[in-house]
């Protein structure tokens, strides 16, 4: 593998060309593991990460393979502007099924930043169609939707990572991060609904990641806080858009983390999973109201339209995504891995630069006193056979839902050594 290529002009994610970090090649990928080089040797490894949350089958899934292989057959992809094919309808019809009742009309999106863009043109025509012009979105810090545009607009502006396009970006309406989960809400929600008023005829809607914010700080808040902000935006007129493209298909326990918090949103956003990892492909699913305000503005019709949506192939593989994740009780498989990881989390309570252990589902969490060495915790957690991707002041894993115990156990027992050996 010419990795001297890759590295003097292949650009890698939140990387620098002139300056690039390590990176490993990799040779396999099956179940959870990943085979990786390592210092020029071969080594086997089980992957923490999901590769980014995404293949919660692991690799090499043998539904999914042939799901592929099947469609390949038929066709890769035709254009869904004038068509249509029976994997779109066969996935539109699962989606469907397992939104949240009220939920129904699905827009199709070929990655997860590009289904925020989606919802949030969708809520701005919703209020075009009656004549009013509400251009700010209201939204909580510590979030993270995404890396165009409008889902940066509505990113944590100071503490996220796209903190230096602030002068190219809409400015938003950010409350203060929600509570930890037992954490006193009183005073935060006083000052929500005070924040909310002084703006409320100016709102389009409400964005958040219920329940568990991802990319922005692994922040796990009260289901109360949500209920809140979507009792705020119907009280005043705004819509509720929940970004589930990480928190979707049982990532947090249930099927949408929304469930836990009891609210259906007006419009959902989903990704990542599913596919199961293999191909990029998101939706937006909303309402038949939500539909027909958007087909009342001046535009007549949604006024967006990907090349690659409703991908055949993609669309093909996510309803074989969709069927395994219906042979199996995956809140259960779910419900163990969470088991596992406060169990094998436990200890890092006491290392010195540890400051919290959360576990949300299948999401596990250190967070460190200060940023993290990337470069040795990875290689840390490389000796002790896991693969982890840290950011900021973050070890965590979002694993594989096959994984196993013995590989939660790997994973926490790799965590908790790597931060040990490398920061105390």
């Amino acid at each position: 593998m010419d990795t001297d290529f890759d590295r003097d002009h292949l650009w890698h994610p939140y990387s620098s060309m002139t300056a690039p970090g390590i990176v490993y090649p990799v040779s396999r990928a099956s179940g959870t593991r990943l085979t990786l080089d390592v210092a020029g040797a071969e080594r086997e490894v089980v992957d923490a990460m999901s590769s980014w949350w995404c293949a919660i089958h692991g690799y090499g899934v043998p539904e999914l393979d042939a799901a592929a292989r099947a469609q390949l057959d038929a066709m890769s992809h035709v254009m869904f502007g004038g068509l249509t094919h029976a994997p779109a309808i066969e996935l539109g019809r699962r989606l469907v099924d397992l939104a949240p009742d009220g939920l129904d009309k699905v827009f199709f999106a070929d990655s997860g930043s590009v289904s925020v863009e989606v919802a949030m043109k969708m809520a701005w025509q919703a209020h075009a169609a009656g004549g009013l012009t509400r251009t700010k979105f209201f939204t909580i810090r510590g979030g993270y939707h995404g890396d165009t545009f409008s889902p940066m607009g509505v990113t944590d502006p100071e503490g996220g990572m796209h903190s230096m396009y602030a002068g190219l970006l809409v400015e938003h309406v950010f409350a203060e991060r929600p509570p930890a989960i037992g954490e006193p809400l009183d005073a935060w929600a006083e000052a929500t609904t005070t924040l909310f008023e002084q703006h409320a005829d100016e709102l389009a809607a409400v964005i958040i990641e219920p329940l568990l914010q991802g990319a922005g700080g692994m922040h796990v808040y009260d289901p109360a806080a949500v209920r809140l902000l979507a009792d705020l935006a119907r009280q005043h007129g705004a819509l509720v858009i929940f970004d589930e493209i990480a928190t979707g298909f049982y990532r947090t326990g249930t099927r949408w983390a929304g469930d836990a918090c009891e609210v259906t949103p007006d419009i959902l956003c989903v990704g990542k999973a599913l596919t199961g990892g293999y191909l990029t492909l998101a939706a937006v699913i909303t309402s038949a109201e939500i539909a027909a305000r958007v087909d009342a503005s001046p535009a007549g019709a949604m006024m967006h339209g990907p090349t690659f949506m409703a991908n055949p192939l993609a669309c093909a593989v996510a309803s074989a995504n969709l069927d395994l994740l219906a042979s199996y009780d995956v809140e259960a498989r779910v419900k163990e891995i969470s088991s596992g990881l406060t169990s094998g989390l436990t200890a890092a309570h006491d290392l010195r630069s540890i400051v919290d252990v959360r576990v949300l589902g299948a999401v596990g969490v250190l967070e460190l006193d200060s940023p993290v060495d990337v470069p040795a915790i990875t290689t840390a957690a490389l000796d002790r056979g896991v693969w982890v991707r840290p950011f900021r002041n973050l070890v965590y894993t979002m694993p594989p839902f096959i994984s196993s115990p013995e590989d939660v156990e790997t994973i926490t027992k790799a965590m908790v050594g790597a931060v040990e050996e490398v920061h105390g």
